[in-house]
C-alpha cells in the first residue's frame, strides 16, 4: 500500500484513539489523549498508590505530606529521587511552576471546595486532575465507603497510565490476601461495636460512613458505631460516643498527639470509665496511611480482624 499524506494522518489519528482513554473522576469524566508523563500526588496514601502502580518515573514530585505526617522507611526508598513541592495542600503556582501534567487529589486531600486548586482551575494550564473516590462525598453523593473505592482509584490510574495490567493484578492479589486471611479468623459471635477516635478532645473527630475506617472495620467484621453518621470524617458529641458504648476503640495515628497520649487522654477521663471498651483496654492503632484508602488497607484489616477477635 502506497503511503500518502492522507493515510499517514488517518493512520495517526487512528493510533491517537487507541491511546486516549476515559475514566471516571467523582462526577466528571475525564478523557487523557496519552499516559501522563509529570505527575504529582498529594498525601502519603494517594502517592502510596502511584508507587504500586511503578509510577515513580512519571511522577515530578509530590505534595502534602510532611507538614502533618512521616514517611517511613518504605516509603521514603520508594520517593527518594522526587521533590516535596509544599509540605501541605500545594498552590495553583506550584503545580504550574513543577510543569505538572496530572494531579492526584482528593476533596479534602489537596484541594478544597471552593478553593484555588481544583480541576476547573487547572484545566486551562494542562493539568487533569483524578480525584479520590473516598472525597467524592465533598460535591456529590456516593454509597458508603468501601474496599471498591480503593480498588476502583487503582484500576483508574492503570487505565490513566497505561498500566492496566499491573493494577488488576495488584487488585487480584489484594483480593485473594485478604480472603485467604479472613477465611483463617475464628466467627465472632456478634460484630464489636468500634469507635473511630482520629483526634480531639473537646469534641472527637471521627470517621462517619463514607470514610475509609467503616469499609476497613466492616471487612474485618466489625460494624463503626458511627455507620449513620451522613458524612466522612466530622466532629460528634462524646455524650454520643459514651451513649453507644463500643467495646474497641481505634486510634488514628498521627500528627502531634500521638496515639498513646490519645489512649491516656481516654483511660484517665472519669467520663469514659464505664466505657466497654476503656474497662477492658480494648484499643487498636492504625496509622494514618492505614485508614485512608490506599494498598496499606489490606494490612488495616487484618489487624483490626486480629484485634476483634482479641488475638
Amino acid at each position: 500500500m502506497k503511503l500518502t499524506l492522507a493515510t499517514l494522518t488517518a493512520m495517526s489519528l487512528a493510533g491517537s484513539a487507541l491511546a486516549q482513554t476515559t475514566v471516571q473522576s467523582c462526577d466528571r469524566s475525564v478523557t487523557f489523549d496519552a499516559p501522563p508523563q509529570a505527575a504529582i500526588s498529594n498525601d502519603v496514601n494517594l502517592t502510596e498508590m502511584m508507587l504500586v502502580l511503578g509510577l515513580a518515573e512519571r511522577m515530578v514530585g509530590y505534595t502534602g505530606i510532611s507538614g502533618w505526617k512521616t514517611l517511613d522507611a518504605n516509603m521514603t526508598a520508594g520517593i527518594e529521587q522526587l521533590p516535596e513541592l509544599s509540605a501541605k495542600y500545594p498552590s495553583k503556582e506550584v503545580l504550574i511552576g513543577a510543569d505538572a501534567d496530572f494531579f492526584f487529589a482528593g476533596w479534602n486531600y489537596g484541594m478544597k471546595v471552593g478553593g484555588e486548586v481544583t480541576p476547573e482551575t487547572l484545566e486551562p494550564f494542562g493539568i487533569k486532575v483524578y480525584e479520590l473516590t473516598e472525597s467524592c462525598i465533598h460535591i456529590g453523593e456516593k454509597d458508603a465507603a468501601s474496599m471498591a473505592d480503593m480498588y476502583g482509584d487503582l484500576r483508574n490510574l492503570g487505565a490513566i497510565f497505561d498500566v492496566s495490567a499491573r493494577a488488576e493484578a495488584l487488585i487480584t492479589g489484594y483480593e485473594a490476601e485478604l480472603a485467604s486471611f479472613l477465611a483463617a479468623q475464628p466467627a465472632l459471635a456478634a460484630a464489636p461495636r468500634v469507635f473511630v477516635y482520629d483526634s480531639g478532645e473537646d469534641v472527637p473527630f471521627t470517621a462517619g460512613r463514607y470514610a475509609m475506617p467503616n469499609a476497613l472495620i466492616e471487612a474485618a467484621g466489625g460494624r463503626n458505631l458511627m455507620d449513620d453518621l451522613e458524612k466522612s470524617w466530622a466532629t460528634v458529641s462524646w455524650e454520643a460516643v459514651v451513649e453507644r458504648d463500643p467495646e474497641v476503640i481505634v486510634i488514628v495515628n498521627y500528627g502531634e498527639v500521638t496515639a498513646d497520649q490519645k489512649r491516656a487522654f481516654m483511660m484517665s477521663n472519669p467520663a469514659f470509665a464505664d466505657m466497654d471498651a476503656v474497662r477492658n483496654d480494648r484499643f487498636v492503632v492504625l496509622e494514618y496511611v492505614e485508614a485512608t484508602p490506599g494498598p496499606r488497607n489490606i494490612e488495616a484489616i487484618k489487624t483490626l480482624a486480629t484485634a476483634f477477635r482479641g488475638n
